[in-house]
């Protein structure tokens, strides 16, 4: 689909911006993933074999439930290993940093810069601390969960979750792909109950810092997407899925890893149960496409990010995209940019063809 605007590349906006600028490697502290699923069918079969995304509400609050406080627009300090999200244009993909906001007995509540992320399971996750941060990742069928301690970096706990594959010159090693590549884990004590796994059963382990498994686990999760990203965020998403429920300003958005809630007020207008939804955010920008299902082109696409005028005589804005940046008008937008500051959230609304419909504030 080809948007009618002015396309800028991420080099020159990296030159008047330098705290923009396009990080040049690949997060290396952050957690780890899986191997390809063969199929479709065996990916959307593999996660709801582990549960990796329960419906709101089965293990974490309600968005009309209790919510963190404004500070969990904040990323967590990061180590300068970590310090930058990678673009990724796998789809599914998360990476999401996040401060332990609660705890219970194998659940941990999680702040982070889109909102409230929870972890649970039956075996693991009892040690947990508010003075730890944690770094989850999602790449296609494979899960990584990093926890480490916020005053020294230092690893608590690694557990990767996928389908099984045993190395092919050591049957009693288990390859997993990480953020360094991919990796071969020793079985350790945990060969004999592995031994009867197939490859391509989905198993959860935790790893340590000397590459050997440590335990064998059940892991799940629950993503509440209920905020725009504060300025400056390490965030990446990218998830495609159906409309499969409104209620109130909430969206039941059933994708390859489940269902996850996303708040309408990030800048989705007049969303519709069973179109389809592509939801992309990267850093500080959010943009949605909704389509009529089957379609092969978006409907209507939704950017969202801090307002920026491209010329001094404010008549267009620069935003993000997902193929770079670009400048749209806003002879459409007077009543909303009315007052509006640079640096404040601001939606644009196109058409099919890539036309300015509307410009929205998002609530």
């Amino acid at each position: 689909m080809h948007y009618r605007a002015v396309t800028r590349t991420l080099a020159e906006r990296d030159k008047r911006h330098p705290a923009y600028k396009t990080p040049q490697r690949p997060i290396a502290k952050v957690s780890v993933l899986m191997t390809r699923l063969s199929s479709g069918l065996r990916l959307v079969q593999a996660l709801a074999f582990i549960g990796m995304v329960s419906v709101a509400g089965s293990i974490t609050m309600s968005f009309a439930d209790d919510q963190p406080p404004a500070s969990a627009n904040q990323t967590p300090a990061q180590s300068d290993a970590s310090a930058d999200v990678a673009l990724d244009d796998v789809n599914p993909s998360i990476i999401l940093k996040g401060s332990v906001w609660r705890t219970k007995p194998g659940i941990v509540f999680l702040k982070t810069p889109i909102g409230v992320l929870t972890l649970s399971s039956k075996t693991t996750l009892k040690d947990i601390r508010a003075s730890q941060d944690v770094s989850f990742w999602i790449h296609e069928a494979h899960l990584a969960v990093d926890i480490h301690k916020r005053a020294d970096g230092s690893l608590v706990h690694r557990y990767l979750s996928g389908p099984f594959k045993r190395s092919n010159g050591d049957e009693k090693k288990l390859l997993r792909w990480t953020p360094e590549g991919e990796k071969a884990f020793h079985l350790g004590t945990h060969e004999p109950s592995l031994a009867a796994v197939q490859d391509g059963d989905v198993v959860t382990v935790e790893v340590d810092e000397d590459d050997t498994v440590i335990g064998v686990h059940n892991l799940q999760f629950d993503l509440q997407i209920g905020q725009i990203p504060a300025n400056g965020s390490d965030v990446h998403l990218l998830l495609s899925g159906t409309v499969s429920k409104l209620k109130s300003n909430f969206i039941f958005f059933r994708t390859p890893v489940g269902v996850v809630n996303v708040n309408a007020k990030i800048g989705i207008k007049n969303a519709k149960v069973g179109q389809t939804m592509t939801l992309h955010m990267h850093r500080h920008y959010v943009v949605a496409d909704l389509s009529a299902p089957n379609a092969t082109a978006p409907a209507r696409r939704f950017l969202t990010g801090p307002l920026e005028f491209a010329s001094p005589d404010h008549a267009s804005v620069r935003l993000w995209t997902p193929d770079g940046e670009q400048t749209y008008p806003t002879d459409r937008g007077k009543a909303a940019l009315a007052g509006a500051k640079e640096g404040s959230p601001i939606t644009v609304e196109l058409n099919g063809q890539g036309s300015v419909v509307e410009f929205h504030r998002p609530n």
